[in-house]
């Protein structure tokens, strides 16, 4: 999200600050038209810092740890939950000390209670999930908490879907298409999980959209169709000339992935995205996946 996020808020005529924590990434902020700031997202002195040194109108949370890939699920995300909680603790601190009107936070729409028909903002959260899942989605419910009850802020958050499209794990390269060439990446028992896709694209339309569309509160920033496990996997293989997904019982994916390949690849569920389309304006150039994926992989 982050280089096309900021090149879409430059190309809007915005004054970007935009932060990193790597001293080598300070050339690719410039390159870009924006201002580069050097941070770590769990100093609390040096997010307060960059914060009142850009004294921003808005403030854009992406900071995640989740570029490099782990076969370790839970480790894998446990920086991100600390920066989800701790961090945006930090953050909406230094917010509201800098005078920030609007605050637009990244969380995800993929962590609702399994069931059945869709969901949406209001759809109760699965918070008896099984570990790692749960610790995740607690995260996530601290960061949304955070963001629209921080006094004087307009908290937005945008819920993305699976995200896909270039430097994304479902892209040209990316972990997951690697592994689907491979046949690494199996459908979990009947594949009823419905991925609720997004191209990286819209995220970021989406993500530009409400700096300052759409009240504070919660939306789903998710593609037109969802997508079954049981169709996408044999459908993106069969784009990448790659053979046919094995399949494998859920007691055999709890077991070889984990826990939240069970969740993902039986249970997850439809996310309904009227509420962005109503209130932030959200106009798809990709609502099917199935275009998205033909047009990435061409």
């Amino acid at each position: 999200m982050g280089r096309p996020l900021v090149q879409a808020l430059v190309d809007r005529g915005h004054d970007v600050t935009a932060s990193t924590h790597r001293s080598e990434n300070v050339s690719v902020v410039e390159t870009l038209g924006a201002r580069p700031a050097l941070m770590n997202g769990l100093d609390e002195a040096a997010v307060r810092q960059a914060v009142l040194d850009a004294a921003p109108e808005v403030i854009i949370n992406q900071i995640t740890a989740l570029s490099a890939p782990s076969r370790d699920y839970g480790k894998w995300l446990e920086t991100t939950n600390r920066l989800r909680s701790e961090g945006t603790k930090t953050l909406m601190a230094a917010a509201h000390e800098a005078g920030t009107r609007r605050v637009v936070a990244q969380s995800a729409s993929f962590m609702t209670e399994p069931g059945s028909g869709p969901t949406d903002e209001s759809t109760p959260l699965y918070l008896d999930a099984p570990e790692p899942i749960r610790t995740h989605i607690q995260a996530n419910i601290a960061a949304e908490t955070l963001v629209v009850g921080t006094p004087g802020i307009e908290g937005v958050v945008l819920r993305y879907g699976f995200l896909y499209g270039e430097g994304t794990a479902i892209g040209p390269g990316g972990e997951w298409a690697t592994a689907i060439e491979s046949g690494d990446l199996p459908i979990v028992g009947e594949g009823t999980g419905r991925y609720p896709f997004v191209h990286v694209r819209d995220a970021v339309t989406a993500t530009v959209q409400a700096v300052d569309r759409g009240g504070p509160g919660v939306y789903n920033v998710v593609g037109d169709e969802p997508a079954p496990q049981a169709e996408w996997l044999p459908y993106l293989a069969q784009i990448l000339g790659a053979p046919p997904p094995r399949r494998i019982s859920a007691e055999q994916a709890e077991e070889q992935i984990g826990v939240q390949a069970v969740y993902y690849g039986t249970q997850l569920r439809a996310a309904s995205n009227a509420r962005a389309k109503a209130e932030l304006g959200l106009s798809l150039a990709y609502p099917s996946w199935r275009e998205g994926f033909r047009e990435l992989f061409a």
